[in-house]
């Protein structure tokens, strides 16, 4: 990937910018959806064609568009005459790049185009700088609230700042006798990758939820380099029972999908897991840890847990999903279907 277009995704995304870059356009495309990409100075879209039953086509571009956030705090600070002339060129830019977006949507003849900017900010920029109508959608694709914690601190000190009952995990799981490892790829890793897909499938069940078939796991590790995607692996008594896969993404290390053995909770492998993982982002260089979506307004089960590594770090919010909508009639169907839904 070209340097300087990583430096941009990374400098312009609150979350690392994973989702945007080339390796996970790659990825979408190994499980048979088209993507699409539109960039210019200032701005950068990978977008994912999502294909629905009745109503057609979608176009979905996770976590962007990409603006320069400089953009935005010129506008803020400063009125001067210089200073407005590079708005007015950026906010030509802006528009431009999406009537671009919807001109290529309408051409592929999808019926809305959802988006998550990073901001509230850049959602009304995009709001005025589009004749179409973007109302919040059904659901958002991704999580509203993120936790990451900063790792440029020494191990001393990032376990200083843990809650006292994180830290004693970490020590029971490895009194315990529980070890935390990342699986070199290879012909042996297939065995394990199929023990995290079979632990996917136990979490999924115990706790009522629809998981990724397999298949697609696979095609991750297929598609994603071995730099990039890791799975760490927590082991017990010749058991796994702890499985995790692992984005390294410039300076970001995140946390993707996890899944545990319920059988075995009362060895706390997950915080082990965990501590393994930031240690090995903090070595390779990165400078933050990425834990994924939390839910602070109620604070329980998944929000605790990964609070619990740094509770003085505040969540990063985004305004969620929205959709311009294209194709009234489309659209409008699509979300009746959904209100349904709602109510089987």
């Amino acid at each position: 990937m070209d340097n300087d277009i990583l430096k941009f995704i990374q400098q312009n995304s609150p979350d690392g910018g994973f989702l945007q870059s080339p390796e996970w356009r790659k990825f979408q495309e190994s499980v048979g959806r088209k993507t699409y990409n539109i960039s210019a100075e200032g701005f950068y879209a990978n977008v994912i064609e999502h294909q629905l039953p009745i109503v057609g086509k979608y176009f979905y571009v996770p976590r962007g568009p990409i603006f320069n956030f400089q953009f935005f705090r010129l506008r803020r600070i400063s009125r001067s005459e210089t200073i407005f002339n590079e708005f007015s060129s950026s906010n030509d830019q802006i528009s431009k790049q999406i009537q671009n977006l919807i001109n290529l949507a309408k051409k592929e003849k999808a019926g809305w185009v959802r988006i998550e900017p990073a901001t509230e900010g850049i959602l009304e920029e995009i709001k005025k700088n589009t004749k179409y109508k973007i109302v919040p959608a059904p659901h958002d694709m991704q999580p509203r609230e993120l936790f990451m914690i900063d790792i440029a601190n020494s191990e001393e000190e990032m376990l200083a700042g843990m809650k006292s009952k994180a830290r004693y995990n970490i020590r029971l799981a490895e009194k315990k006798g529980v070890k935390a490892w990342s699986v070199e790829r290879g012909a042996q890793s297939e065995k394990y990758i199929e023990e995290f897909i079979r632990l996917t499938k136990v979490m999924g069940e115990r706790n009522k939820i629809a998981t990724h078939p397999g298949n697609y796991y696979q095609k991750m590790f297929e598609t994603i380099p071995e730099g990039v995607l890791k799975l760490y692996l927590a082991g017990y008594e010749g058991r796994i029972i702890c499985a995790n896969l692992v984005i390294f993404y410039g300076e970001v290390c995140t946390y993707l999908h996890g899944a545990s053995d319920d059988e075995y909770r009362n060895v706390m492998a997950p915080f082990l897991l965990q501590w393994r993982q930031i240690l090995d982002a903090k070595a390779s260089g990165c400078q933050k840890y990425d834990f994924g979506g939390i839910n602070t307004k109620t604070g329980e089960g998944i929000t605790r847990f990964k609070s619990g590594f740094s509770p003085a770090t505040a969540s990063v919010k985004f305004p969620g999903c929205c959709d311009i909508v294209l194709d009234k009639r489309k659209y409008w169907l699509y979300r009746s279907i959904q209100k349904v839904k709602s109510y089987i």
